[in-house]
């Protein structure tokens, strides 16, 4: 069965209180946070013919804490990998990669 984003974005709250999908630069964000967006969908083919599409989503946790338990807590999901970590601003962030 097809997961849908609504069903991924109530996946992540379970996670964390502040989920946004694509946030626009005006918004203000509260953290620790997870951003995500839909970055890819992998297609797989039988007979020429696509048959089966899983969408991809690069999840972001943003935290001041740099030992949050909230980046644990992604990479535990299933489909879930480890993209790379960074910081800017003063917030860690951690990227992962998520089929849904």
């Amino acid at each position: 069965m097809a997961h849908s984003r609504v069903d991924l974005q109530t996946l992540l709250k379970t996670l964390c209180d502040n989920v946004y999908f694509q946030p626009p630069p005006s918004v203000q964000m509260s953290f620790p946070a997870i951003v995500y967006r839909r970055s890819d969908i992998k297609t797989e083919f039988a007979d020429n013919s696509p048959y089966k599409n899983k969408k991809r989503y690069q999840v972001t946790v943003i935290d001041k804490n740099p030992d949050s338990d909230v980046p644990d807590k992604v990479l535990a999901l299933p489909s879930c990998s480890y993209n790379r970590f960074f910081t800017a601003e003063g917030l860690n962030h951690d990227v992962y990669d998520l089929f849904f």
